[in-house]
């Protein structure tokens, strides 16, 4: 196969060499998206493409990621523990007797892509801490597709922005959007706290469109409602990354948006493996660009 391209990179016989480290390839040309004709040479290209930007919300996390050895629509399954063998240059971190990837280095990001790992969910908190790195509310459509998505976005985020909590919207890379918003290490915000905010966000939404929103959890019991989980966002669970690729049939990836392009509609599946790289040239990372947000202010008027 062809090298991904970039500095430190050159090719031997079934495997590459990236910043000094060896990581076999194994079936490059093996269609992992037929739809889109996305082979694993390709693949791994992209992954080169997008790794200083998925690398900074996987690094230093516990990282969850989901195989699909025989492409997207085939048979795949979650991987926690660090796949074996286990290269020398790959870190891992224990937490509850799994022994996690720690998603660090382009090399261990290219040996879990020729691993056929797909998709890339990191833990909300950092590596042996217990508090949350950063802040999200899960806006979960209920029917596929779902044309009032990024209505729904957008609704949450003026909400917030009425709150005066800046955020940035980003596909989830499948059918749902997630708004970020980046908090402050030095506040030591706890998980308790985030979510009464986003209990009394969801409250209020729910309350302002009972015909767009639901907080019921049961997926048979929503309708054609969209969900604002503000659950999820807890210790121990995980969320797609952003710029992670998504096991779908567009190979669409997790991708942040300015809320001007919300007011366009988006398709999520409009931002995916083909075109990223051009978007990130544009744009660079939209979440970077915000600063950690003092939620202190709306912590003391939401009762406990």
């Amino acid at each position: 196969m062809a090298a991904p391209t970039g500095s430190k990179h050159k090719q031997v016989k079934g495997s590459i060499i990236i910043e000094g480290q060896e990581i076999a390839i194994s079936n490059p040309e093996k269609l992992l998206w037929p739809e889109k004709g996305i082979t694993k040479a390709m693949y791994l290209q992209k992954l080169v493409a997008l790794s200083p930007y998925l690398l900074t919300y996987c690094r230093n996390r516990y990282l969850t990621t989901i195989r699909f050895p025989n492409g997207w629509n085939e048979k795949s399954f979650y991987q926690k523990n660090a796949p074996e063998p286990t290269p020398p240059f790959v870190s891992t971190a224990l937490l509850d007797g799994i022994n996690y990837v720690h998603l660090d280095s382009l090399p261990t990001l290219l040996w879990l892509g020729n691993l056929a790992s797909l998709e890339f969910h990191p833990s909300f908190h950092y590596i042996e801490e217990t508090l949350p790195a950063e802040w999200l509310i899960d806006i979960d459509p209920s029917v596929d597709p779902e044309p009032r998505i990024m209505q729904a976005a957008e609704i949450i985020g003026e909400i917030l922005d009425k709150m005066n909590i800046r955020s940035v919207p980003k596909t989830s890379g499948a059918t749902g959007v997630q708004i970020y918003v980046p908090i402050p290490r030095e506040r030591k915000y706890t998980f308790e706290q985030l979510r009464r905010i986003g209990q009394f966000v969801a409250s209020f939404a729910v309350q302002k469109h009972p015909g767009l929103f639901t907080v019921e959890r049961l997926k048979k019991d929503r309708g054609s409602l969209i969900y604002i989980d503000y659950l999820q966002h807890w210790y121990g669970k995980t969320l797609s990354a952003p710029y992670t690729p998504r096991a779908r049939a567009d190979a669409s990836v997790s991708t942040p948006l300015t809320w001007q392009e919300v007011a366009m509609r988006p398709d999520p599946r409009d931002f995916h493996l083909l075109n990223i790289e051009q978007r990130l040239r544009q744009h660079g990372d939209l979440i970077a660009q915000l600063p950690p947000q003092n939620l202190d202010p709306v912590l003391s008027f939401i009762p406990q």
